[in-house]
């Protein structure tokens, strides 16, 4: 996520208002169980992506209710998909993901 930094994370100083509004469209996208779930999946994958088809099975909801969950995860800079023909691929994006981990990593 380009011009968001953790550096120091939250005990560090004080969040300005520009990263604190970036990390909590990212919050708010992970605050919903579903898509928490969906990212785990994907971030699981063992090889590093998964089709929209092995994610729909694992939820009792319909494609267009998936497809907004994944679309919200997108936008947030979570995970990041290709088209395949037919199928969409999604796999999550690493730096958005350590950038989560160090804002909320503590010194002990």
């Amino acid at each position: 996520m380009p011009g968001v930094s953790a550096v120091g994370g939250l005990v560090a100083a004080p969040l300005e208002t520009s990263r604190a509004t970036a990390f909590a469209a990212m919050f708010k996208a992970l605050g919903d169980p579903v898509r928490l779930r969906l990212l785990s999946m994907i971030a699981s994958a063992p090889a590093g992506e998964i089709c929209v088809c092995d994610l729909s099975g694992a939820f009792h909801l319909t494609g267009p209710t998936i497809s907004h969950h994944l679309r919200i995860l997108r936008e947030a800079g979570l995970v990041d998909s290709d088209r395949r023909g037919t199928w969409v691929y999604y796999r999550a994006v690493p730096a958005t993901l350590i950038l989560l981990a160090g804002l909320l990593h503590t010194p002990a």
